[in-house]
């Protein structure tokens, strides 16, 4: 008999035990077909972490072994994806998705023999495939040769947080691709999420310890996913469906894999390699079946082991997603037809007013607990006066609350034949439930304001917007210190900031004599703010912080906008009559009189720095043109580009019209390139932005 040395047996177990418990693995996560009893599975792990433990020279990070890390991580790392993470533009109706297949079809117009004739309704049809949008966590996987070397969350989508050693706990995550002959490396996105029963389990495991619950699946699953501790992660279970591969952006056709040149084939390969994929896919080949999948799971989801949002719609054939490419934001192949916000009813236990930094009172109902769209809601916004009374709102109601938007919960209607006997009828308050003061609402305005310039509501907030980011920008002053300040009577205005000292600092609670220094530093430190900072920072109605600079350019300093008339203020473009009203006024009341004469003697900017006109470089293709800047652009601060823009003649406004000529977008865009798209308005990213500007 030959004479086979320890090692090597030892090398041969080891990599048999892995196989098995792979593929056990993938039986049991990927197909829901387990083929191993549990009782077997157990004793091979434990045969594999015995053998592990003896020769740890021979551990590999593909072992099933590794999935839980033994130390937590101090931090996580930023790292740049190799393909960006693009989000998804929405639909809310048919009209929607129709008008998407519409442009698809209009891009493809060069290409149209590509298109589905199958269709029973329209021959231009594009094949689509359906699936589920998952309320999770959007997770980026690297592997190489067929390992998993990096998971990442999607952060901006151009970068995110390395989060490997969580991702390994995830065991429908496989830790090495079903494939033999792998690429160097592949790329997979994918949902992680927290089944409906786990988030049940994990709330009522903490309810129990005393530790606050988990608002829904998605945060937990995100809050998870970022635990420094891998154990922890690990407890809780979380669960994953692959989506889609990359080799290289834009590259669709890949090579050294089965031919996939479909995204119905992507999903069949995701499976075969060992991924769970969404089993309630569909390919539709027809608006009605897009149609019903939509109307069927808009009850059925409700069954499902999780939560969903809605269902995603992708072109099936990976040639037009490739000819029809990606906005700065979005593929152009791709939409979400998002369900319809959830309504439930729930009882008004009372309402409360609060007081925002204009003075402006704002009713709020106060909820008996319910689950709205995954989230627990107990407070919703009533707006103001008029909506009160639209809704003839009585304490106790019965009222039927939504999420607007899907983000902020409020009251649709109250149900009068629930009301009990004796419930009254919710009126606005007379005075500032802050300060007492009688309150002022303006006959052609639905807001109820406190015009009590020392309302302790109106000067936390006047001092939160003047240390924000885009105002004077005071590292270290947050919403708990401006509280603590002005509960003690430190400070009663933005100017009082300038008179504080460490010693008088480290009288509050909790706050040491470094904490204290960094503080008094950050404030000096935003006295050599420019001008139009400091403008902005005032806080004046409808000044934001475009219509500041624009402001800014045209007054050079402090003195000359004081004197101005509302109509010279007017003059200057993209200011209204509203917003030249609101500064004139500002500077009537003699309260911001003395504030600025402070602020002048602290050192803060008033006076504009002067330009030189030769400098500036007038550029054709932007002299005279209209710019919006909206998202957050990759490389440029919003600041920046609207200087650059600025700089070469061009003109920056706050909002989208008609008379916008480009807007330029970076991610998160939002609600402004919506409607720059439905008004025809070219779209540009930061390069384009800096090769128009350059050329």
């Amino acid at each position: 008999m030959t004479d086979i040395s320890p090692n090597l047996e030892i090398q041969a177990r080891l990599l048999e035990l892995r196989k098995l418990l792979q593929r056990a693995s993938y039986e049991y996560y990927a197909l829901d077909a387990p083929a191993m009893e549990d009782s077997v599975y157990d004793a091979l792990y434990q045969e594999l972490q015995k053998l592990e433990s003896q020769y740890p020279q021979l551990i590999t990070p593909d072992s099933p072994t590794q999935r839980v890390g033994e130390k937590p991580t101090t931090q996580f790392l930023s790292v740049l994806h190799h393909i960006p993470l693009y989000s998804l533009e929405n639909a809310f109706t048919s009209d929607d998705v129709n008008a998407w297949q519409e442009r698809c079809q209009k891009g493809l117009a060069s290409n149209l023999e590509e298109v589905s004739s199958n269709s029973k309704h329209s021959h231009n049809f594009l094949d689509s495939v359906c699936e589920l949008k998952i309320d999770g966590s959007a997770i980026a996987l690297t592997y190489e040769q067929g390992v998993l070397v990096r998971g990442a969350t999607r952060g901006d989508g151009t970068s995110g947080e390395d989060i490997t050693p969580n991702i390994k706990t995830i065991r429908s995550i496989p830790l090495r691709l079903n494939l033999e002959n792998p690429p160097d490396r592949l790329e997979i996105r994918g949902e992680a999420f927290l089944p409906i029963a786990v988030f049940d389990e994990i709330n009522q495991e903490r309810s129990q310890q005393g530790e606050a619950l988990f608002a829904n699946p998605r945060n937990a699953a995100a809050g998870t996913l970022r635990q420094l501790d891998s154990r922890i992660v690990a407890k809780r279970r979380l669960d994953f469906f692959a989506y889609t591969i990359h080799i290289n952006q834009g590259d669709f056709a890949v090579q050294n894999l089965p031919d996939i040149s479909s995204q119905w084939q992507a999903l069949e390969f995701l499976q075969q390699v060992g991924f769970r994929v969404n089993p309630n896919k569909r390919l539709c080949k027809s608006i009605q079946e897009l149609q019903d999948y939509y109307d069927f799971w808009a009850t059925e989801r409700h069954k499902l082991p999780y939560m969903t949002d809605g269902m995603v719609m992708k072109l099936n054939a990976f040639s037009q997603q490739e000819q029809l490419g990606f906005t700065q934001k979005t593929p152009r192949w791709a939409i979400a037809w998002k369900y319809p916000a959830e309504e439930m009813p729930t009882i008004i236990e009372s309402v409360t007013v609060q007081v925002g930094r204009t003075g402006t009172l704002t009713p709020v109902a106060e909820l008996r607990p319910v689950l709205l769209a995954g989230t627990t809601v107990s407070r919703a916004t009533l707006h103001n006066s008029d909506r009160l009374a639209e809704l003839d709102l009585h304490v106790g109601d019965t009222a039927i609350v939504r999420k607007a938007g899907e983000i902020i919960p409020e009251v649709v209607r109250v149900l009068p034949e629930l009301r009990p006997t004796g419930a009254t009828r919710f009126i606005m308050p007379t005075h500032c439930p802050e300060c007492g003061h009688p309150v002022f609402k303006p006959e052609n305005e639905a807001a109820t304001r406190c015009i009590n310039l020392q309302c302790p509501a109106i000067v936390r907030g006047a001092i939160e917007h003047w240390v924000s980011r885009e105002a004077l920008d005071i590292n270290g002053i947050g919403e708990k210190l401006v509280r603590q300040l002005v509960a003690e009577n430190h400070i009663n205005s933005v100017a009082d900031l300038y008179e504080l000292t460490s010693d008088r600092l480290q009288t509050l609670e909790r706050m040491g004599q470094k904490s204290a220094d960094k503080i008094v530093a950050a404030i000096a430190q935003s006295k050599i703010k420019p001008w139009a900072r400091v403008l902005y920072g005032l806080g004046i109605r409808h000044v934001g912080s475009v219509n500041a600079q624009n402001i800014a350019d045209n007054f050079p300093n402090v003195e000359l906008l004081a004197r101005s008339t509302p109509e010279a203020i007017a003059s200057i473009f993209g200011i209204g009559e509203e917003i030249a009203q609101s500064i004139y006024d500002w500077f009537r009341q003699e309260a911001n009189q003395n504030l600025i004469l402070r602020l002048q003697a602290a050192g803060l900017q008033f006076v504009g720095e002067k330009k030189d006109e030769q400098a500036i470089a007038i550029n054709p293709n932007i002299a005279g043109k209209t710019f919006v800047v909206t998202g957050t652009l990759p490389t440029l601060k919003r600041d920046e580009a609207k200087s650059l823009i600025q700089a070469a003649g061009g003109k920056v406004t706050d909002s989208v019209s008609k008379k916008t000529h480009y807007l330029v977008v970076g991610a998160e865009a939002g609600s402004k390139l919506e409607k720059a798209q439905s008004l025809g308005v070219l779209c540009l990213s930061e390069e384009e932005l800096l090769i128009l500007i350059n050329s």
